[in-house]
């Protein structure tokens, strides 16, 4: 149930704390590095745990607006934002130090320009394509598979790390083909109106 709050709701904070610890979570991973493979890297480790409390908040947000009844336009404007802003930088970053593939990050980002375009465009018409949970299970696999890239960068070489790192890219490819496919998706329930010329 909705209900007018104003805009600084508990909800509304919380994301946007999200957002302006993407700067904050990047300068860090910048400077901690990585550890040199013979021990624990605690400052790695502080990174790796970081981003996995980023990436949790983004269901903390999300459960205080519907718990509380504080769902608002600039809470629906701002957290797919703060979604798409921690998972783009982290993989720009993973990207940088050559633990993903250019094509990973190619796949994400032009998923969303397309799902953004087609949202603009379908509401320009007063339709509503309602998302379908793909969208929901390609952004947690992706934080997931991050999460485990990150943590491998402070464990020591083994065959933990190892497991950990085959594990995490395997999770990042089905986050890639469910990234293609959602957008697919919201491409074909989108088709009817954008070819709709009338």
């Amino acid at each position: 149930m909705e209900r007018s709050t104003g805009i600084w709701t508990s909800a509304n904070i919380v994301t946007c704390v999200r957002v302006a610890l993407v700067p904050a979570w990047l300068l860090c991973a910048e400077l901690m590095g990585s550890g040199d493979g013979t021990a624990l890297h605690l400052p790695s480790l502080a990174v790796a745990l970081l981003f996995m409390a980023l990436s949790l908040t983004d269901k903390l947000d999300g459960y205080l607006a519907r718990s509380r009844g504080e769902v608002t336009t600039f809470g629906k404007f701002l957290d797919p934002i703060a979604d798409k802003l921690v998972v783009v930088v982290s993989l720009c970053f993973l990207l940088e130090v050559g633990d993903v593939s250019a094509w990973v990050l190619l796949v994400i980002v032009a998923r969303e320009f397309l799902v953004s375009g087609l949202r603009m465009v379908v509401a320009s018409r007063g339709t509503v394509v309602a998302a379908s949970s793909l969208g929901k299970w390609k952004t947690a696999t992706t934080m997931v598979s991050i999460s485990g890239l990150r943590l491998c960068r402070a464990l020591p070489v083994g065959g933990p790390c190892l497991a950990l790192a085959t594990l995490s890219r395997l999770l990042l490819l089905v986050a890639v083909v469910l990234t293609a496919w959602s957008g697919a998706d919201y491409f074909a329930k989108s088709w009817g109106v954008i070819s709709d010329e009338t």
